[in-house]
């Protein structure tokens, strides 16, 4: 055997062993890998759900300095290619993941709060909005349901549709904060505008949203007016820390995650002085069961400034406004199932969005949406639902009957 063959050799097993030792740190999913030399092998003796093609060497040493970020961008920019389901794959990688970092609890937490010393100004909040949100109401048009709903669908049904399952959401919503017509309602993060213009057409209502993205403002706008119900639904372009008025409940669905760790005590302090004595608020969230930073390619791709809040955190929002907290409902495998035909409405029109921008960007979003998927399946991310009242609020529900009626609001 020559010098240079026994050098080739000696490469291709030291890429195979570092790859295996990169999967053993990610907890053996059941994969198998293709080298750019077209070696394949299996991680584990088990059947592969899906094939991880590593094209370039390069891509091998990103996934050794960070498996997120190295994996994300490679997938992204076509270093990394995934043959067999995407979805599945993501699942199997999270799940593995998940279970071989189960112990430990303060070493994640005092990440969470290095993450966390990062403060999201109105102005940086701004910007991360317009990262996300106003890259084009075309673009979502293209995947989301009619509504334009982008937050954890309610499957009230096995069988329901996303569309219904988004409506089942709204009125669950609803349904828990006890509307009644002529209350005032104050939302903040409305985006689309679906939930405000529900609560109005359905309940009622008189509602102000506010909302940092311009796109979703405008949209919102147009579709209460052709409903009739621009006098009756105020969207106020601007940041949630412009609340100033009195009401009788309170709701912001999936803003939390971009307000900040080091902001919630301020934002518990605007709902207060905002909400009436005997009004209901509630707090729609993606969750973590303890405490950790975001995953780091979320952070650099789809959502800067986010922050993941465990229960314990929320309550930052809560305690010191002395607020009671009356119910939390956990919605994490409906994510799971939203976040899926998200991905499946997105692929079906992946072309087009291709045609819109590049394929880096569909493949970024494959990515997200898939790896989504897989957090809330595998339990490493939640979807917490907390309602609320001032301290001393007795007029509050005494079961959770109410929450299931089969009439709610004006239907």
């Amino acid at each position: 055997m020559s010098v240079q063959t026994r050098q080739t050799v000696n490469e291709w097993s030291f890429d195979r062993s570092l790859i295996l030792w990169i999967m053993r740190q990610l907890g053996n999913p059941r994969i198998s890998i293709r080298l750019w030399n077209g070696d394949e092998f299996p991680v584990t003796a088990e059947k592969p759900v899906a094939c991880m093609e590593i094209r370039k060497r390069k891509a091998l040493f990103e996934l050794l300095r960070s498996p997120s970020v190295g994996f994300g961008e490679c997938y992204t920019n076509g270093l990394i290619e995934v043959h067999g389901d995407l979805l599945s794959f993501a699942n199997e990688i999270t799940a593995a993941w998940t279970q071989k970092n189960d112990s430990g609890y303060y070493g994640p937490k005092i990440r969470s709060l290095l993450h966390a010393l990062r403060r999201n100004s109105p102005t940086r909040s701004q910007q991360n909005v317009q990262h996300h949100y106003d890259v084009g109401n075309d673009f979502y048009r293209l995947w989301l349901d009619e509504r334009m709903v982008y937050t954890c669908a309610y499957y009230d049904k096995l069988d329901a549709t996303l569309a219904d399952a988004q409506v089942a959401k709204l009125d669950h919503v609803c349904r828990k904060l006890k509307l009644r017509p002529g209350q005032k309602v104050i939302e903040a993060g409305c985006g689309w505008g679906a939930l405000a213009v529900h609560m109005a057409e359905h309940y009622g209502v008189n509602v102000v949203a506010y909302n940092n993205s311009r796109e979703q403002v405008a949209f919102a706008r147009e579709r209460a007016a052709a409903k009739g119900l621009d006098g009756q639904v105020k969207f106020v372009h601007d940041d949630y820390r412009a609340m100033d008025e009195r009401c009788d409940a309170f709701v912001s669905i999936g803003m939390l995650e971009h307000v900040g760790l080091v902001n919630f005590r301020n934002l518990g302090a605007l709902v207060k002085r905002c909400l009436k004595p005997d009004g209901l608020g509630l707090i729609h969230t993606i969750g973590r069961s303890f405490p950790d930073k975001t995953d780091p390619w979320i952070v650099k791709r789809i959502f800067p400034g986010g922050h993941i809040p465990s229960l314990s955190e929320m309550m930052r929002v809560f305690e010191p406004q002395k607020f009671s907290v009356l119910d939390v409902e956990n919605l994490r495998p409906h994510y799971a199932r939203t976040c899926a035909a998200w991905l499946q409405n997105f692929d079906a029109v992946a072309d087009k969005v291709e045609d819109m921008y590049d394929e880096e960007f569909v493949r970024m979003w494959r990515t997200y949406l898939a790896g989504s998927s897989a957090g809330f399946e595998s339990g490493t991310l939640q979807l917490f639902q907390v309602l609320f009242a001032p301290r001393g609020n007795n007029d509050v529900p005494w079961t959770r009957e109410y929450q299931y009626s089969d009439s709610p609001g004006l239907h």
